[in-house]
């Protein structure tokens, strides 16, 4: 319970299980190698033949039997040169040695790569002298040591980075099957929002919230819908929310949430679901800042869901409340298995106090890496709802349990919403 207000209060853990529950990834597509990074994996990936597909050297050197080089140092006959991308066309036999290049198949009868840096010329033209013994297989990467022919390359569920487009590649997998990634709207409501250069009116602010909503998703991988701000009045915010909710996998509107006389927000995706289908929930999350969230799953063509988030429309709140609640359900969407955000542990450099309210406070901090190997956290400035600057200066937020604050030195948990410094 919110001990100011005496409101009934739901936990951010009660929340984000309401929410990811009312959202299923979306329908897998195909698409280029070239294109699929920072995708889902909709479906396994096996090898289709071995990788590498042929033994070859891992070293510049000399192929060998090894064999021959037991009474090292010893000379053997080179007896040609085998650069990368060269089929061999000559057997290694006893007494003999074929110069090799990193990269090259084995020739047939060597079985061991004597390094180049462990051999000097021999002691006539078209000699070389092996200063160690080889061992088999030494500097020898075998057909199939990667991966054999049938063996699982890339599951399901992984999100594809640099290093899985370079494995696809050599698999010749040049087209895979992902997870769609969400269309999303953004929608700003109030009377009170100017967009553009115009001068302010008293009373008048310029729409931060929907620009910050628009950069967030392109950080986070989605495709962002500027879907641009609606007034303060009920049809209009109901028609441009039916509007996102066509055009989009979801929809994201901050403003109106809270309440107040002019806040339509809740009262049109009520009358929404009731009218096309769905499930609607007005929250009061015991966090601080972003206390009051809508939220709905509209049914829409298809028979999908359609999420739509209510945001808070103080700027830090929307940020915040997207952060925790929204940007999980959109990663759900996009087939990422773990969501949530990961909770991380962190030491305060300063001393985080607050009051017991009955909510768990996501402070606004600056992160960086300590001499010790541990995270160290210091306040990003200001703390209000309305205060933008400190959350500018943040990359991460600090979850600061209901009680009277946590003591400089103590471990607190926080979530990362940028690289440490």
């Amino acid at each position: 319970m919110d001990r100011d207000s005496g409101e009934e209060l739901v936990t951010l853990e009660h929340v984000q299980r309401v929410v990811l529950s009312s959202c299923m990834p979306l329908g897998p597509i195909d698409i280029g190698l070239s294109d699929a990074l920072g995708f889902v994996l909709a479906e396994d990936v096996h090898a289709a033949d071995d990788l590498p597909p042929f033994a070859n050297t891992a070293m510049d050197g000399y192929a060998v039997r090894a064999d021959d080089t037991n009474a090292a140092p010893v000379e053997l006959s080179v007896i040609g040169v085998l650069p990368a991308g060269t089929a061999p066309t000559q057997v290694v036999e006893p007494g003999t040695a074929i110069q090799i290049m990193t990269g090259a198949p084995m020739p047939p009868g060597a079985d061991g790569i004597a390094v180049v840096e462990r051999t000097e010329p021999g002691s006539s033209d078209g000699t070389v002298r092996i200063l160690e013994r080889v061992s088999p297989g030494a500097y020898v990467r075998p057909a199939g040591s990667d991966l054999n022919r049938g063996d699982l390359a890339v599951a399901a569920g992984t999100v594809i980075g640099p290093a899985h487009v370079g494995l696809l590649a050599s698999l010749d997998a040049t087209r895979i099957t992902v997870h769609a990634r969400p269309n999303v709207g953004v929608l700003s409501t109030g009377d009170e929002l100017v967009s553009g250069t115009v001068p302010l009116e008293l009373g008048q602010i310029r729409d931060s919230n929907r620009q910050g909503l628009l950069a967030a998703l392109q950080r986070d991988g989605f495709v962002g819908i500027d879907l641009g701000v609606r007034r303060d009045d009920e049809e209009a915010i109901s028609t441009g929310i039916r509007e996102g909710a066509e055009r989009c996998d979801a929809l994201l509107t901050t403003g109106g949430v809270s309440m107040g006389e002019f806040d339509f927000v809740k009262v049109a995706l009520e009358a929404l679901v009731a009218e096309v289908g769905g499930q609607s929930h007005q929250f009061r999350v015991a966090i601080k800042p972003a206390k009051p969230l809508s939220f709905a799953a509209v049914a829409a063509a298809g028979g999908r869901l359609v999420p739509v988030f209510g945001l808070p429309g103080n700027p830090v709140s929307s940020m915040v409340s997207y952060q925790v609640v929204a940007l999980p359900a959109l990663r759900k969407l996009a087939g990422h298995r773990s969501p949530l955000p990961r909770q991380i542990p962190a030491v305060a450099a300063d001393d985080f106090e607050r009051r017991p309210d009955g909510k768990l406070h996501l402070l606004r901090v600056i992160a960086a890496m300590g001499a010790d190997g541990r995270i160290i956290v210091r306040s990003a400035g200001k703390q209000g709802s309305h205060q933008l600057a400190a959350l500018a200066a943040a990359n991460a937020l600090a979850l600061i349990p209901d009680g009277v604050g946590v003591t400089t030195g103590s471990e607190v948990r926080i979530l990362l919403t940028g690289p440490l410094e």
